[in-house]
């Protein structure tokens, strides 16, 4: 209980959902009022973000690699689909889905691998991590990204129905088989040892109380997406107001999942960790393909929604040259500063087309 009082997000974060309950139609009633509230909420947002990544640091730590990062991403796209879910309810956008999730590729791939590398480039020179697990997740990412969001593109309006559902068991399958090949068959794959770098049994800490850290886990991911229902709305609102393009949106709603993997991410960079930071960037990428897709594909059926998944020419553009590039950059099993710096350009790119 001790531990518990200390928990100042939790409460802050039950403050602010209690008080926007009572008075968000007063917030949204004016321009002032909207963004207002869009900054408290997203700032309360983040801010319980931390409190997620620690407690998923926490159980990583306990149970090691790569349940660790498993944790993380399974918690970062829980969020994701429960702001999407409710932002698709909102606004009807049948192509909200379809640009958070290559947004999320774009702000995992590009910006968070990219700026891990770069900030570990500067202060370790090159940094290692074991290829096979590079390999085994762009593999899966072209497969995955290739049948959700380009071959859609092919398919013609009558039988796009049809394909979608089956999409879905396909990705639920893929999930399962790739998910027992990293824990059991080919753990191995996607872990990296050294000296630096505690790996075996001996690091891990027994007196972390891991039921505690999962509770609260889980009830800091509800509270985010409580909150996310009420910023869903101030988020829609001030898009129309100032003449913003709703893509920024999707772009929202990625950097609110993403933002527990951000600070675990460069944490680990800084301790010249790169194992978890590829686990975390390219696992992150593929669990919110394999795992966002069958879920708006279920919940657009459920609500009644259109729903388009299949990606513009920019986007395939920009998704195909960061593909090229991950291949040609993660094939050695070292990251240094200019492969982080040639993501990051690209990241630069994505963001700035947005207002096109």
């Amino acid at each position: 209980m001790k531990d518990f009082f200390k928990e100042y997000p939790f409460f802050i974060s039950l403050i602010t959902l209690g008080v926007f309950t009572v008075y968000e139609h007063t917030f949204s009633q004016t321009p002032m009022g909207n963004i207002l509230g869009f900054i408290i909420l997203f700032s309360v947002i983040i801010y319980a973000s931390l409190a997620v990544a620690h407690h998923a640091e926490m159980l990583a730590e306990k149970f090691g690699e790569p349940y660790g990062t498993l944790i993380l991403t399974m918690s970062a796209v829980t969020v994701e689909v429960l702001i999407i879910a409710i932002m698709m309810i909102h606004s009807h956008n049948p192509i909200l889905a379809r640009d958070t999730i290559y947004s999320a590729i774009m702000l995992d791939i590009n910006g968070l691998l990219g700026f891990a590398a770069i900030i570990g480039g500067i202060k370790f020179g090159e940094q290692p991590y074991n290829v096979d697990s590079s390999n085994s997740y762009l593999s899966m990412l072209l497969v995955a990204i290739g049948l959700s969001m380009v071959v859609p593109n092919l398919i013609d309006a009558e039988h796009i129905g049809s394909y979608m559902w089956f999409i879905v068991g396909v990705f639920i399958l893929l999930y399962t088989v790739f998910t027992k090949v990293q824990l059991k068959k080919h753990k191995y794959f996607f872990e990296y040892k050294s000296e630096e770098i505690c790996t075996n049994d001996s690091c891990h800490h027994e007196n972390i109380n891991g039921w505690y850290h999962a509770i609260l886990l889980a009830i800091y991911i509800v509270l985010i997406g409580f909150m996310s229902e009420i910023l869903a709305v101030f988020m829609e609102h001030n898009l129309e107001y100032l003449g913003l393009p709703l893509t920024l949106g999707a772009v929202g709603v990625a950097l609110i999942s993403a933002s527990p993997e951000l600070i675990v991410a460069f944490r680990s960079a800084l301790r010249n960790n790169m194992q978890t930071v590829i686990n975390i960037a390219l696992g992150a990428s593929l669990a919110t393909i394999l795992l966002t897709v069958p879920s708006v594909i279920i919940i657009s059926y459920l609500a009644g929604l259109e729903l388009n998944l299949a990606i513009s020419p920019m986007q395939g553009t920009l998704l195909g040259l960061t593909l090229l590039v991950s291949i040609v950059n993660f094939n050695d099993g070292e990251t240094n500063m200019l492969e982080g710096f040639l993501h990051f350009i690209i990241f630069i790119v994505f963001s700035f087309v947005l207002f096109f």
